[in-house]
Order: C-alpha cells, then sequence, then structure tokens
C-alpha cells in the first residue's frame, strides 16, 4: 500500500494500533508533503523502529517516469508507469496566475466519449488516492516548481471513483498535507447525476466542472454514450440541485467541434438550457485525435459561438489553447505508446 493513500486520520490510526504516538502522523506528513522526500529513511526525526514499521507496510514509490514531452509553450506531458505496469498520463500547464496540473484517476475509461482519446482503452482499474497524489508530487520533482492548482480531468471519470477522489481531495486540500487550497482545485465530470448530488453535500469548497459539449440529447449522445443513461435535461436538474445545495457556481466544459455542436442554431440553445443558472461556460478548441473523425472548429466560428452566449448574457470565456504541438489531450500519449 502506498503511504499516500492514508488521510491524516488513517495515519494517526494506524500509529495509535502499533503503539506511537499521534503526533508522529504531523512530522510524517511533513517529511511527505512538505519536504517530499522519497524514502522512509530520509524522515530522520523518527526512530528506527518506526521507520521500520512503515517500510514493512508501506511503499513510498508510485511512478516510473515513461515519457515526457514539452510544449513550446511549456506546457509538459508525462507519461508514468504505476506499479502494476499500467500506463497514466499527467499534463503540466504553465499561467499567469501558476502552475497547473491535471491528474488522471482511472486506468482507461469506461465513458467512451466518441471525441477523447482516454475512451479508446476501457478502463482497467481506479487509481488509489496516492496514485493520483504522487502524479502532483512527481510532476513537481519534474518542473522544480510548486504546483498552485489542480485540474482533475484526465484520463476516467472521477465520480466513477468517487470515494478515492474524495480521499485525494481530503488530502491535498489538507493543511498539513499538499495544502492547495480548495478553490484551486477543480473536478470535471461528464455527467453522473447521482454522483453530482452526492457532491453536493461533501462540504468542500472545491470546483465542480461539468462536461456538456451539447445542448440536446441528439448531439450528445452522439459524442458522448453516457448521455443515454443520464440524459441533457437530468444533467441540467443534477446541476440546479447542486447550486441550490451549495450555492457555488459551476463551471460548463464545452468543446467546440466542427460542424457538431458549433452552430448559431445550437448556441441559442445552449442558451435557453443554462439562461438563469450560475454557471459559466469554458469554449474549449478541440485538441484533435487521429482516431476521431472530428476537426476542431473554425476560429471564426468558435468566436461566433462565444458572441453568441456573450450577447445573451451567458457569462463564457474561450479557453487558450495550450500542449497542441506534443497531443496534450487526455489519453492521447498512453494511447498512441500502447
Amino acid at each position: 500500500m502506498l503511504i499516500y493513500d492514508l488521510t491524516h486520520e488513517a495515519l494517526v490510526s494506524f500509529l495509535q494500533t502499533h503503539q506511537h504516538k499521534p503526533y508522529r502522523a504531523d512530522q510524517i506528513w511533513n517529511w511527505l508533503y512538505k519536504q517530499k522526500v522519497t524514502t522512509f529513511e530520509a524522515m530522520n526525526n523518527l526512530p528506527d523502529d518506526l521507520i521500520g514499521l512503515l517500510e514493512q507496510h508501506f511503499t513510498i514509490q508510485a511512478l516510473e517516469l515513461v515519457i515526457k514531452h514539452v510544449s513550446q509553450d511549456g506546457t509538459v506531458k508525462c507519461l508514468y508507469r504505476v506499479h502494476d505496469g499500467h500506463l497514466i498520463e499527467s499534463v503540466l500547464m504553465k499561467q499567469h496566475y501558476g502552475d497547473s496540473i491535471c491528474v488522471t484517476t482511472q486506468v482507461g475509461c469506461n465513458i467512451g466519449c466518441s471525441f477523447c482519446a482516454s475512451g479508446l482503452l476501457k478502463k482497467k482499474r481506479d487509481l488509489t488516492p496516492g496514485e493520483v497524489i504522487a502524479q502532483v508530487l512527481e510532476t513537481e520533482r519534474l518542473s522544480g516548481k510548486r504546483i498552485a492548482y489542480v485540474v482533475v480531468m484526465g484520463i476516467g471519470e472521477p465520480f466513477d471513483n468517487f470515494d478515492g477522489l474524495l480521499a485525494f481531495l481530503h488530502i491535498i486540500n489538507h493543511p498539513k498535507g499538499l495544502a492547495i487550497g480548495a478553490r484551486h482545485i477543480t473536478v470535471s465530470t461528464s455527467g453522473l447525476v447521482p454522483q453530482i448530488k452526492a457532491y453536493a453535500h461533501v462540504g468542500l469548497q472545491v470546483n465542480l466542472a461539468i462536461s456538456l459539449h451539447a445542448p440536446n440529447d441528439a448531439i450528445r449522445s452522439r459524442l458522448m454514450k453516457i448521455n443515454k443513461v443520464y440524459p441533457v435535461d437530468e444533467v441540467i436538474g443534477a446541476i440546479k440541485y447542486y447550486l441550490s445545495v451549495t450555492k457555488r457556481r459551476v463551471t460548463i466544459e464545452y468543446i467546440l467541434i466542427d460542424g457538431v455542436n458549433d452552430t448559431h442554431e445550437v448556441a441559442l440553445e445552449l442558451v435557453k438550457k443554462l439562461k438563469g443558472l450560475n454557471v459559466y461556460v469554458n469554449l474549449i478548441p478541440y485538441n484533435e485525435v487521429i482516431e476521431a473523425p472530428y476537426r476542431r472548429s473554425p476560429q471564426a466560428t468558435m468566436l461566433a459561438f462565444y458572441d453568441t452566449l456573450k450577447k445573451h448574457k451567458i457569462q463564457v470565456t474561450l479557453r487558450k489553447e495550450q500542449g497542441h504541438d506534443i497531443n496534450a489531450a487526455c489519453g492521447q500519449l498512453r494511447s498512441q505508446h500502447l
């Protein structure tokens, strides 16, 4: 078991079970998340018997770097190997407000969005909380800079790994853990309605993003198989429920695909679905995947879509493209390598 899998409370419980004082948990977490050591032996203020106990029960090495690609814009994409040989991806993005990482929560993905490389290889298993945390730590070591923002939007559906996701969020948000502010963390889901409603009651101030990509079932079902289980109106209903419970704004992720979901009529339909809701739309240029038949919308089309939403008082941004030259979209590096 990875030492990073343990919440602070779980580590305290483990230590007490083995006749060690609870304050040792603070010392261990300081070594893990502040000093960021890579061996138990480096924890030099711990007694030898405790170091031996940790070595007996836990591992500290989680990831092996397989490939690192660096984009002209500074985006860094890492392909990692986990302990059982599976491959996962993380992407480090340089922003004017600080470095941001996109992390993976599953080996493969069963959501099967037709435009996405992640779903080309089916889900093998969930990642443990520690394997997700290790992506942040290892990418920090590779970059030499502290990561200030985390986006849970890599390979897999985070809400399909709900318990692991929550443990990860609590550890990285914990002041004695990575101490990344909750409002600096965003979790993205393809629209798992029961989990969206459950997430409303978690009590974390972590941002929520919904991958909508279409305002009606005809288009969304073509793009996202999950829409046949949770249609657009059910997803919108879950968003309304989340808003009513949390009073926190939701991000609507919307990838613009040429001739599919980018017309003026579709923009007006999206306006009708979102009017009056405390949401903002993040329009995303499509990062093309060799295995998918889609192309990104022309710049003029994207700007026209943006203008239509803006004109109708929908809060909207058009995301700056990053990492296109290194295939930075989720799952591309992994699928090509395999």
